[in-house]
């Protein structure tokens, strides 16, 4: 059995949605929170899909300003610079090469920033957009809704002609409330994908085709 999608264009969350970056995320992270003597056991699952500066001011809320400055910086270098263990995740590659053979828009909606997003892209073989939506561009982050608002605008649709392809919490949240459909994404995790919406552990389960002016995403089961 199957299910389908009709869509005008794709948006992707980068970490855990397209690429595997598990390994440096828990170094860089773990690395922080302990400078802080924060517990990365319990902290690591509360930073997950949301831009790095907003999780850190979170955590680190009550220090002096000018440290959080300095860890902001010091976590953007880390993780723009320890790429080791990075991979596209299973048939991702293949499934955006297909979107650029039909034609099909399609850009990143990440909440990482342009260093660490681009260090990323690179290390996994993920061809770079020529735009993209990063940290940078935004002023409210994941489950906020304007990532993706912004990412439709980008790809210049509508955010209901969108399919978000997102893993975290957050970010379904945030795919969601733009008013666009959502595929959750499991490879890495599977906790965060509420009842109702469609979800894959591989791009492989994926096939798309154009269909009365549009493309129809098939879902395998």
């Amino acid at each position: 059995m199957s299910h389908s999608l009709l869509l005008d264009a794709c948006l992707f969350d980068l970490d855990g949605t397209l690429i595997d970056s598990t390994p440096p995320v828990v170094r860089c992270w773990s690395a922080l929170l302990e400078r802080h003597d924060l517990d990365p056991a319990i902290y690591l699952a509360k930073i997950h899909g949301r831009p790095a500066h907003e999780s850190i001011r979170d955590l680190l809320s009550g220090k002096d300003e000018a440290i959080i400055e300095e860890e902001i910086r010091w976590l953007q270098h880390m993780e723009s610079t320890d790429v080791e263990g990075i991979v596209a995740l299973d048939g991702a590659l293949d499934f955006i090469a297909e979107l650029d053979r039909l034609s099909v828009p399609w850009t990143i909606v990440t909440s990482g920033s342009v260093p660490v997003a681009g260090a990323r892209i690179r290390a996994a073989g993920i061809p770079t957009p020529a735009r993209m939506i990063t940290s940078d561009d935004i002023t409210n982050g994941k489950p906020n809704p304007e990532p993706f608002l912004k990412g439709a605008d980008l790809v210049g649709l509508a955010p209901e002609q969108c399919v978000v392809f997102e893993d975290a919490a957050a970010g379904i949240t945030a795919g969601l409330a733009a008013g666009a459909q959502v595929i959750g994404i499991t490879a890495t995790q599977t906790a965060h994908v509420p009842a109702g919406i469609p979800a894959i552990a591989s791009y492989r389960l994926l096939s798309i085709a154009p269909s009365g002016g549009r493309f129809a995403l098939t879902i395998a089961r």
